[in-house]
Formats: C-alpha cells, sequence, structure tokens
C-alpha cells in the first residue's frame, strides 16, 4: 500500500497454482500497458504536476514509513523495474516484470522465481538473482526491530517478509527459491509478499558485504540523495535531476527491455497550490494534471482549449485517522469502539460527497471501496452507516459522557482535539471544517491543525508523536508493499503503517486470509469474513474514497488509456506527446 494524498485524490486466491494470472476489473479499466499506439510521436515534454505541498524524496525502491508515498513510488517506477509487474486491471504483466513467471508447491511452502533474462541496468549489466538476493538481504536487515534510523522498512510483516522465509537461495544467475516456514495463500504470498523485492544494482548499492547492519545504515543515508538513483536504472526512465520544491527531471533509458518511452523528457513538477496547478494547466507549462473538484466551475477554460478531464478510482481506502499509539494521551478515548461509531454516524459522507466533491467520489464504509469493481468488495460486510448526530450523542451519553460547555467530559477526560489536515487542498478544507461543526453539535471539540503532506505522513507514522489525535488528507492505495487487500499492512496489532489499533480477533481473522485453501470460494469466504469485521470495528474512520480528476493536454496521446487509476501507477513511458 502508497499513503496517497486526498489532494491527489480530489484533484484530479487459489491453492496450488503454479503460475498466478487471475486478477479484478475495474469500472474505469483503460486498455492494458502493452498495447501499442497506431501512430507514434516521438519527442517532446511530458510535464507531470504534483499535488500541492508534495515532493519527491526517496531514491530507491525500499522505503522507510516516512517516505512511501504514491509520488515516490510515482518515480521509483520508472527508474526500477518491480520483479512483478500489475496491470490496472490487477492481472501480473509478466512481460514487464522482472520475473518471467513464478511457480510453487502445492503446500505453498516453496516458491521459485525465474528471472526474464532480457533486463539490463543501464550501465550494461544484466538484472540477475544476485540483484534480487541483495534487495532481500536489505530487506531482511532494514525490517529487524533494532535496524539503524531511517529504518524500519514500511513492508515488515506484510506478505511473510521477512519473518516468515526460512530462507532464501540463488540456483543460478536466473532464478531464486523462496522457502517458507509453513504454508501460505500462494496468491496472497506473491502479491503481499515476493511483490515487494524491487532488484537493486548489486554492483553499485552493495558496499559493506555481508555486513547488512552497515549496509542499510549506507543505504539509508543515501536514499534521499538524488545522485543515487543515478548510478543505475533498469525502469523505462533515468533520473538527470531532483531539486526540492521545484522539479523532477527524467530522460528514456534506452537500455530499457521493456516499451522504451518516445518522450525526450519526463518531469514532476512542484505545484505550491491548486491554483497554481490550474494556471500552469491553463498556459501549458504541465500538460498532465488533476483538477481539485472546488475547481471544476471553471473547468470551461481547460476544456476550451482542448483538455480532456476525466476521473479515475483506485481501489484504496481514504479515512480519519485516531491516534491510538500507547504514547497518545487519546489512546484510552479512541480505544472505545463506541466513541468511534459515534464519530463515524456524526460524519456526514453524503454531504461530503454532494457538497465538496461534486459526485466525485464513493460513500464508504470499511476497508474496500465500491469503485473500482473488484472482487474483494462485499456491500452485505460494509453496510452503510447512518448520519446521525442525536444517535451519536445518546451513544456517547448511554456510555457516561456528559456534556460539559460545549465539550464532552467523562471524569478526567475531554473530547477535545487537534484535527491535523493535509493543507493545499480546497476540497480537503471543506471537508475538515464540515466534519468539525457536525463534532462540535455532539460536544467533539477540535482544533484544526494544517501541514504539508510529506510532513502529514511522517507525524502520523511516528509512534511516539502525540501533538495530534485525529488527523484527515491521506489515504491508502492498495499498490504496494501488500497489493492484496487482506489488511495485515494496516490493521492487524503489528502493522507497520497503523494508527495503534490492536484487536486479537482481528488479527485471526487477517491471518486467516493469508492461509492456502482448496478453492477460491473457501478464500474468499475468509476474506469476506474479514472485511465484514473490519468494517465494523472502524479501526479508522471511513471516509468517502474520492477520484482523481486528470487532466490531461490536447498533445498529450494515450493520458487516460495509461493511466492505470486502480493501481495508481500511470505507464508515462507508453505516452507521448505530438
Amino acid at each position: 500500500m502508497k499513503l496517497r494524498s486526498v489532494t491527489l485524490a480530489s484533484a484530479a486466491l487459489v491453492a496450488g497454482v503454479a503460475t498466478l494470472a487471475a486478477g479484478i476489473g475495474s469500472s474505469t479499466t483503460p486498455k492494458p500497458a502493452n498495447a501499442r499506439a497506431s501512430v507514434v510521436h516521438k519527442g517532446g515534454t511530458l510535464s507531470v504536476a504534483l499535488p500541492p505541498a508534495t515532493n519527491i524524496n526517496w531514491f530507491i525502491p525500499i522505503t522507510n514509513p516516512a517516505n512511501d508515498s504514491v509520488y515516490n513510488a510515482w518515480l521509483q517506477d520508472q527508474i526500477y523495474q518491480p520483479l512483478i509487474h500489475l496491470s490496472n486491471s490487477y492481472t501480473i504483466d509478466w512481460n514487464q516484470s522482472v520475473a518471467s513467471n513464478v511457480k510453487s508447491n502445492k503446500a505453498g511452502t516453496v516458491y521459485t522465481v525465474n528471472l526474464n533474462k532480457k533486463w539490463r541496468w543501464s550501465n550494461g549489466q544484466p538484472v540477475t538473482s544476485k540483484d534480487l538476493i541483495f534487495t532481500w538481504n536489505v530487506v531482511k536487515a532494514a525490517s529487524a526491530t533494532n535496524a539503524p534510523l531511517p529504518w524500519p522498512y514500511v513492508g515488515a510483516g506484510t506478505g511473510d517478509i521477512p519473518a516468515g522465509i526460512k530462507s532464501v537461495q540463488a540456483d543460478g544467475p536466473y532464478q531464486v527459491t523462496f522457502t517458507l516456514d509453513k504454508p501460505a495463500n500462494q496468491q496472497w504470498f506473491i502479491y503481499n509478499g515476493l511483490i515487494q523485492l524491487v532488484p537493486m544494482p548489486a554492483k553499485v548499492f552493495d558496499k559493506y558485504g555481508s555486513n547488512w547492519t552497515q549496509e542499510i545504515k549506507y543505504l539509508g543515508s543515501i536514499a534521499t540523495n538524488p545522485s543515487t538513483a543515478q548510478k543505475a536504472s533498469d525502469g523505462p526512465f533515468e533520473l538527470v535531476s531532483s531539486v526540492q520544491n521545484q522539479s523532477t527531471v527524467l530522460k528514456p533509458n534506452p537500455a530499457y527491455g521493456g516499451h522504451k518511452a518516445t518522450v525526450n523528457k519526463l518531469i514532476f513538477v512542484y505545484e505550491a497550490s491548486n491554483d497554481a496547478e490550474f494556471a500552469a494547466l491553463k498556459t501549458g507549462t504541465v500538460n498532465f494534471g488533476y483538477l481539485d473538484p472546488s475547481q471544476l466551475g471553471s473547468s470551461r477554460a481547460l476544456t476550451s482549449i482542448g483538455d480532456s478531464i476525466y476521473p479515475g478510482y483506485s481501489l484504496g481506502v481514504f479515512w480519519t485517522e485516531m491516534n491510538m499509539w500507547p504514547a497518545s494521551p487519546y489512546r484510552s478515548i479512541f480505544d472505545s469502539l463506541y466513541v468511534r461509531q459515534a464519530l463515524q454516524e456524526s460524519t456526514d459522507q453524503n454531504a461530503i460527497v454532494k457538497s465538496i466533491y461534486h459526485g466525485y467520489a464513493e460513500a464508504q464504509y470499511g476497508p474496500l471501496p465500491v469503485l473500482p469493481n473488484s472482487k474483494f468488495y462485499d456491500a452485505k460486510g460494509e453496510p452503510t452507516v447512518p448520519y446521525s448526530l442525536s444517535a451519536a450523542k445518546k451513544l456517547l451519553e448511554k456510555h457516561g459522557w456528559k456534556d460539559v460547555n460545549g465539550v464532552m467530559t467523562k471524569g478526567k477526560q475531554k473530547m477535545k482535539f487537534t484535527l491535523m489536515y493535509v493543507e493545499g487542498s480546497e476540497s480537503t478544507l471543506q471537508e475538515v471544517q464540515l466534519m468539525q461543526q457536525d463534532w462540535k453539535r455532539i460536544g467533539v471539540q477540535t482544533q484544526l491543525k494544517g501541514e504539508n503532506f510529506n510532513d502529514f505522513i511522517s507525524m502520523t507514522s511516528d509512534h511516539t508523536n502525540t501533538k495530534w489525535a485525529l488527523a484527515v488528507g491521506s489515504g491508502w492505495d492498495y499498490n504496494g508493499p501488500g497489493w492484496m487487500p487482506t489488511g495485515g499492512q494496516l490493521f492487524s496489532s503489528t502493522a507497520p503503517s497503523g494508527t495503534g489499533y490492536a484487536d486479537p480477533h482481528e488479527d485471526a481473522l487477517i491471518n486467516a486470509t493469508h492461509k492456502p485453501y482448496a478453492t477460491e470460494a473457501q478464500f474468499m469466504n475468509a476474506f469476506f469474513a474479514y472485511e465484514a469485521y473490519t468494517a465494523q470495528q472502524m479501526p479508522f474512520l471511513w471516509d468517502p474514497n474520492p477520484a482523481i480528476i486528470y487532466v490531461a493536454s490536447p498533445n498529450v496521446v494515450g493520458a487516460k488509456q495509461y493511466t492505470n487509476a486502480p493501481t495508481n501507477n500511470p505507464g508515462f513511458n507508453y505516452m507521448q506527446v505530438k
């Protein structure tokens, strides 16, 4: 999963399978990324707008929690080719994967990964098992509880990585075998475990040999330096430069083993505000960006010059986070399910969808969204929570809370919180203001505090930070480290990307989705049990899932076709500029 700013969102399983090939569908599915345009336009610059107050600041594909964002992933996906590449329909595209296939035994304990020999680094060296083994050792070391800063690795504990792996060995230059401690659902392990291991250039990055503590300390020290990504690339682009609060510039990688980019240059452009980004689209400074819903009334200024505007829904979840870490002074309040229920009942999702997102969003009441269509969403397991301020207040009063001068109070506890939000988006500000007004009516007082996106995720991922109680403005796309939405990364007691929620029954239901099953129906039953319980427990308050409202200039060919909204992983090397 990757943290995604609401700014961008609003702006714009069968056991025994030998080779995985099943996925889910999407109501907004573009054509597969391996399709070919009939006319090839060569040259030009593809300029992509970043959401306000976001930066690209992490230059290796193994990430820590504070830098695990969609925008860093966009860069990493251009420079480092993934071991396993998912298409917009959540099927594995072996043609774009470093792995040519993955074969497993029927027990789900042994996985043989064969590498495609076509992939090479930009320095001419082939991508081999040494690179994959190097990545594995880095992930293993960076996942340790005593790993030096800036670690731990964000995916630790997801997909049996690394604790569930008994051994990893190279069987030659293009084959690696992973053996697990216990059987695992093959689809789950491939989608959530193996998919995390993006090969890194061992000959370039390996500085300390078998001293992996020193190695990850070194990698952590250079991860924020753009020159790190300039050493070697096996992805479609090579990094030219990256300057904070300005832009990140890339050029096509001539050694790329997949579909080579036809543009001369790809630029990620920093934008200070939605208004600045709108102006950049209007003047042509950027030719691929987004709209904030608050700007829809001005969209004619873009469509009149030929820009196309279209929505895309990614498979993900948006929320209001509650600080339930042990250090939090609010933990004892948010730990109570009835408190979470009262806050959810007093969150008017329908008003947010209609008045703030102008219909470009879907109300969500559990860990899976209504859109895009997927086999994982179960409407019965995610029933609507009716908006009712009176019911919410009665629920609090039933458990001993009393309104004292407008603030719900119980003993020494007061429902008076800091509500942190990601600044830069008018829609996000409107959303938290509406929530603040409604919560005030049930005696929950909040003070709004805006933060830029990078600081926001840094604070919410810090288990010791007590400066926030509630947080709005981010969400998760199920697009790495764990792609299958079984929740371990977010909702388990040891979730590295959670906010302190812990429940033994939740853990058991999540673990049940990791086991091998004789049929897919049995697996889906286990998944739906997890989904229903998680929806009811509200480890986060569920917020609407907003569409990304994309904007593409008329000279950008293939923007909609290769946006890949469900995975939020645009195929920039397939887009052309004419």
